[in-house]
């Protein structure tokens, strides 16, 4: 029995019982439900205390002390948008009910919180010329390019630490020892850092060739992006579906500054005004397994695109991860000048 399935009480229980419970499960939190488990209420250590005021007693069934209209969360929904929901409504625990309505579990904040650590290895593409931001990168890489108050790469590594990964690889070319100067091994920062040192351009991909035998699926992503992708997700669901390759996609709107004529043989059959346009793209962010890595050519220039269409060829299995929230390719001086302007609210 799971801890929080102590937590589950009938209505008929007594109020004593049901505080009994709630110290067994150490929930601080009965749910109340039916023979099948679909959820009736939720009774609190307040709910409790404020029906004793009320003049209920320790044998009077929960039913009567109940919440009977908690906040709940759907089955299957990600660590980030239990803790957003928590957050706005203050709460420290979220009963997780599947679409008949029946308790599946209990998410509890400090247990959120509490990020596991992950063995699999991050592999940040650290090693291009960053030639779109010539004036600024001429004697600086892009990724130590300072975004807020620290390089981006910095920011970056953050946000893999955060969610618990510790072991990351830097591929690393041009004026790379900016950036293994402020690294170093990682020990500073709680984590361990490695560096694949490319002698000459090798793409998107091909500096995976230059790393050690790998166990577990890696996770590659690019030096230039500022995100809030929940990335062991996407490792989680990698592995849940038996992926090969995943990549991470995310709608992309180009409106045409025109109107856009439809004609047939020089007559007008439409006008569409400055019609929008949708593509899903690639987010440059990715998760490889080793049945793919082996895949990329040795010391060769090799991009992401052309490792996707090998596996699909090989027959491995190709997915698509679709990401939403806030996601910035630092491309353009635009770009990085929004990056800034935006940096202290996402990223504080």
């Amino acid at each position: 029995m799971s801890a929080w399935e102590r937590a589950l009480v009938a209505p008929d229980t007594t109020l004593r019982e049901a505080l009994r419970a709630i110290d067994s499960a150490r929930t601080q939190l009965a749910l109340v439900a039916d023979a099948d488990r679909r959820l009736l209420g939720t009774l609190s250590d307040g709910d409790a205390r404020r029906a004793l005021l009320r003049g209920l007693g320790l044998d009077d069934p929960v039913s009567a002390s109940m919440h009977r209209q908690p906040t709940c969360a759907r089955q299957g929904e990600d660590r980030a948008s239990l803790l957003a929901t928590m957050r706005r409504l203050s709460l420290h625990q979220l009963p997780i009910l599947d679409t008949e309505g029946r308790v599946v579990g209990l998410a509890l904040v400090d247990e959120l919180l509490a990020t596991p650590l992950r063995d699999n290895p991050v592999v940040i593409m650290a090693g291009g010329l960053g030639t779109r931001l010539q004036e600024l990168t001429r004697d600086t890489p892009k990724p130590m390019l300072k975004v807020g108050s620290r390089p981006l790469l910095e920011t970056i590594v953050r946000g893999f630490a955060e969610q618990g990964f510790t072991r990351f690889y830097f591929a690393v070319n041009y004026l790379s020892e900016q950036i293994e100067a402020h690294f170093g091994d990682g020990s500073a920062m709680g984590i361990e850092v490695q560096y694949l040192r490319e002698r000459q351009r090798l793409g998107t991909a091909g500096a995976l060739s230059l790393l050690p035998e790998q166990e577990l699926p890696l996770v590659v992503t690019n030096a230039d992006l500022l995100t809030k992708v929940d990335h062991a997700q996407m490792v989680d669901r990698h592995v849940e579906l038996g992926a090969d390759a995943t990549m991470a996609v995310r709608d992309y709107e180009m409106q045409v500054p025109f109107g856009v004529v439809r004609e047939r043989d020089g007559a007008i059959e439409a006008i569409e005004e400055k019609p929008v346009q949708r593509f899903t793209v690639s987010a440059g962010i990715y998760v490889i397994s080793p049945s793919a890595l082996r895949l990329v050519p040795s010391d060769t220039f090799f991009d992401m695109p052309s490792l996707f269409d090998a596996a699909a060829r090989a027959g491995l299995r190709t997915r698509a991860h679709a990401i939403d929230g806030y996601w910035l390719d630092i491309g353009r001086l635009g770009d990085y000048e929004r990056a800034n302007l935006e940096f202290g609210k996402v990223f504080r």
